[in-house]
């Protein structure tokens, strides 16, 4: 059975991750109150934000942006998005 949660992103509920994706009370937080959806969407996010704007991983100040930008997009909160890019058209 599927676990619900209240997402705080979408202000609603919708199914909920299968664990924590963290450890510690920052995954415990994610899992409890940010669904499937908003998560699988932040990964993609994620990733455009890594490449196009050429993070290091390896480099605290990235992490730390990634972090706080993290903390943003799961909240609904205005966000980094990566510049000059463009979709791709359908």
């Amino acid at each position: 059975m599927t676990r619900t949660v209240h997402c705080r992103k979408y202000q609603k509920d919708l199914p909920g991750l299968d664990r924590a994706p963290y450890p510690g009370a920052k995954g415990e937080d994610i899992f409890n109150n940010v669904s499937k959806q908003a998560w699988d969407e932040w990964q993609k996010h994620q990733t455009l934000l890594i490449n196009e704007r050429r993070l290091n991983m390896m480099n605290a100040d990235d992490r730390k942006f990634l972090q706080a930008e993290m903390d943003k997009f799961l909240s609904g909160e205005e966000y980094a998005k990566a510049d000059g890019y463009v979709p791709p058209s359908e």
